[in-house]
């Protein structure tokens, strides 16, 4: 943890305080939270998918995920208001860095024919969304334990204004982006 917020503090601010030449060091865009999300179409049949899911991903960020709950009901796909649909997490300070550094350093390389995150996956406001396909990348699963695959959401939140400024950050930061 300690690597990759010092990393940001002695090499990513400097160049970016150059790169588009900021007034001020406390306008060098840093990143704010990073919100992970597993979607569970399959809790409304077996309501212990929840408790297996949270647990594996409270294993991953070190933090307890909270459930979500459908807004609406939808008919077609048997879902009532308020039934439980997904959990997910909000990871800030310490436990936000030591997720991405385990992401960066030990999730990504362990994908099958990973090639680097798609560049384009900024949303204009200089936030990044990444999905994952299974939970097994990380080092705190072990297959015997997971039931079922699950894929999981990850949104970096940044304070960049623009996507151009999210990516120098990112890269900085030791995020492999695909040529």
């Amino acid at each position: 943890m300690q690597q990759l917020k010092a990393k940001y503090n002695e090499t990513v601010k400097p160049a970016m305080m150059q790169q588009f030449s900021y007034s001020s060091v406390m306008a060098v865009p840093r990143i704010e939270k990073i919100v992970v999300n597993e979607g569970l179409g399959s809790a409304k049949e077996d309501s212990k998918a929840i408790d297996k899911a949270a647990k594996e991903l409270g294993l991953i960020t070190l933090q307890k995920p909270i459930v979500t709950k459908a807004k609406k009901s939808i008919s077609n796909f048997k879902l009532r208001q308020g039934m439980p649909v997904g959990i997910k997490v909000t990871l800030r300070g310490e436990r936000m860095y030591v997720f991405l550094e385990k992401l960066i350093n030990i999730g990504l390389p362990r994908i099958r024919d990973f090639r680097g995150i798609n560049p384009n996956a900024f949303d204009g406001r200089g936030n990044y969304n990444l999905g994952i396909k299974e939970q097994l990348i990380f080092p705190e699963i072990t297959y015997d334990m997971v039931d079922k695959v699950r894929g999981m959401d990850i949104t970096i939140v940044t304070s960049a204004k623009t996507d151009e400024e999210a990516r120098a950050l990112l890269q900085g930061m030791g995020l492999p982006f695909r040529k």
